[in-house]
């Protein structure tokens, strides 16, 4: 595997009682963890995944991904397989998430599904925040297919950063759901799924992506943490 500036451990033990492979960025004594999982299609070390990881990490930020089992045995075998019932993608953002530490200085998130997912246990686990890049509100295509009935409810602080062509949720779309006000929502101009922009839209991706870093920076900075650790 190609050095992206991380280290590559084996260390978490997840669903079905395998190791699951993690990648870190960031100072080990950071004031907050940033537990982030993959979309459904792409791995951990995506460039999309890197990107986001390298900018957010740092000294007062430590970024950690992981692989859903589905996406762990597709790193070993080679082979494509459908992501995992959400029961099992759930239980193993639980097992992650008690592997890390003590939930109060954890922010937990990820690109699409592995947002998703996580929007979807954040509460219960008692972290200290969720960011959610690219959030499937619905199929493309079929907007009556809404996944937001849990984000009404939602506690927990949330960021979630979407590309304003996103066709899992346009903002026009996404301006009429009711959800929770610990939500944020931080628009990405002329942004895709993964908030490319148009050439003709006189933005660059370089420039979507560091919008994107920014205001994830922001919102983690405006958390309350709690930093004792187990």
């Amino acid at each position: 595997m190609r050095n992206h500036g991380y280290s590559l451990v084996m260390s978490m033990e997840v669903a079905h009682s395998s190791d699951t492979p993690t990648i870190v960025n960031g100072a080990k004594d950071a004031r907050i963890v940033l537990i982030l999982a993959h979309g459904a299609g792409a791995p951990m070390d995506h460039p999309f995944m890197n990107a986001i990881a390298e900018g957010v990490a740092g000294g007062e930020v430590r970024v950690v991904r992981f692989e859903f089992p589905y996406m762990a045995a597709r790193r070993s075998e080679g082979k494509r397989r459908a992501p995992d019932r959400e029961p099992v993608l759930m239980q193993t953002w639980r097992e992650v998430i008690a592997t890390v530490g003590a939930p109060g200085h954890i922010v937990i998130g990820g690109k699409s599904m592995g947002g998703r997912i996580a929007s979807m246990v954040a509460d219960d686990a008692g972290v200290a925040g969720l960011t959610c890049l690219g959030y499937p509100f619905h199929p493309p295509g079929a907007p009556s297919r809404l996944r937001t009935a849990h984000l009404q409810k939602l506690r927990t602080p949330a960021l979630i950063v979407q590309g304003t062509r996103d066709t899992f949720g346009l903002p026009e779309e996404v301006a009429k759901y009711k959800l929770a006000r610990t939500i944020r929502l931080a628009w990405i101009a002329d942004g895709d799924h993964s908030f490319k922009p148009r050439a003709r839209s006189g933005r660059t991706y370089e420039e979507n992506m560091a919008e994107a870093i920014e205001r994830m920076k922001s919102f983690l900075a405006s958390l309350k943490i709690v930093t004792a650790r187990n």
